[in-house]
């Protein structure tokens, strides 16, 4: 019984984090110049282009544990127009999802010369999904019709919608992420459906210093339209310029403002998800690699090893001083 309501509560606090596996979750690589991944707005925000792969695993010493691998890439096309694309792969125990995203993005300056950020972004990204269920391994006692006995996939396409507003070091960036309600073909039960788990997610952030040091405070929250689960992203990097470019590091800290409650000897609790995550990196040259680790924290967790992520970047095309916005701000110039 104590095993059960454990692993329910892990299952219920774990959601904010996988959301329901329908597209990309949302982790902390966004951390590591990758906005893009989150926000379509961000695709083709500077004069050149990013290319960003990532690799995430959870729990190396628990079988089957969650892994997200992505490959993602955006350009400036002429003036005002951006082009980006996203493949990933996201699999979870039995339940596996792999897909691709297609983004256009409206980049309209409102202002100063062309070495000065001020920027009104808009972006429209087209997404396809195929999910994909293993039943092979399912076992019942008596016959269940609802179980294949093989693999059982369905596809979805969906939009995701984003706008971004940069003016040299200050940031603000606004997405819906699933737009069209979709019924999961998977799961969906006689009278009931699983919703496709549309998101809503806001940022804010600034680069505060001009020396050789910077800090970069931010912040983002996302709520879920169908389970209504809120949570907030608190985050701290710090920049350091050297002679072969720049070493940077800093942490986030990840609340949820809804809590599960939990039995055990007898008592009940409540806990909420939490989630610090230090990141460092390095850039040199255009090239960038990175890497953060999550840790939950709490009395109810299903193991105590965290979340390892590593991203590997490659940015091009801002050679020239002149291409570069005359701004410390690390999402649009390198």
């Amino acid at each position: 019984m104590k095993k059960t309501l454990l692993l329910t509560f892990f299952l219920t606090s774990f959601c904010f984090s996988v959301k329901a596996q329908e597209g990309i979750p949302v982790y902390f690589d966004y951390l590591s110049d990758n906005y893009y991944l989150v926000y379509p707005s961000m695709a083709g925000i500077s004069p050149g282009g990013k290319i960003r792969g990532t690799y995430r695993k959870q729990w190396f010493d628990v079988e089957d544990a969650p892994n997200l691998q992505t490959l993602s890439a955006h350009m400036r096309v002429g003036e005002k127009n951006g082009l980006g694309l996203i493949l990933f792969n996201d699999a979870n125990g039995y339940h596996s999802q792999g897909g691709v995203k297609l983004t256009y993005a409206y980049h309209l300056k409102l202002g100063g010369d062309i070495r000065s950020l001020n920027q009104l972004s808009f972006g429209l990204s087209g997404v396809f999904l195929q999910n994909k269920l293993d039943e092979s391994q399912f076992r019942s006692v008596t016959p269940d019709p609802l179980l294949t006995g093989g693999s059982v996939s369905a596809a979805y396409y969906n939009v995701d919608f984003g706008m971004s507003y940069n003016i040299m070091e200050f940031y603000a960036h606004a997405a819906v992420l699933n737009v069209l309600g979709r019924r999961s073909e998977i799961y969906e039960l006689e009278d009931q459906f699983i919703d496709n788990a549309r998101r809503y997610l806001v940022s804010i952030g600034y680069v505060f210093g001009r020396s050789e040091w910077k800090i970069e405070p931010s912040l983002l929250y996302q709520v879920t339209d169908f389970t209504q689960e809120k949570s907030i992203d608190i985050n701290a990097k710090v920049y350091r310029d050297l002679d072969f470019g720049t070493l940077w590091g800093g942490v986030s800290y990840r609340r949820s403002f809804d809590g599960a409650q939990y039995q055990t000897n007898g008592s009940f609790g409540e806990q909420r998800l939490q989630l610090f995550t230090p990141i460092v990196g390095v850039n040199f040259n255009n090239f960038m690699v990175s890497y953060n680790y999550s840790y939950q924290t709490g009395d109810i967790r299903l193991d105590d090893g965290g979340f390892h992520q590593i991203t590997i970047g490659y940015d091009f095309g801002q050679e020239g001083r002149g291409s570069r916005y005359d701004c410390y701000c690390p999402a649009t110039n390198y």
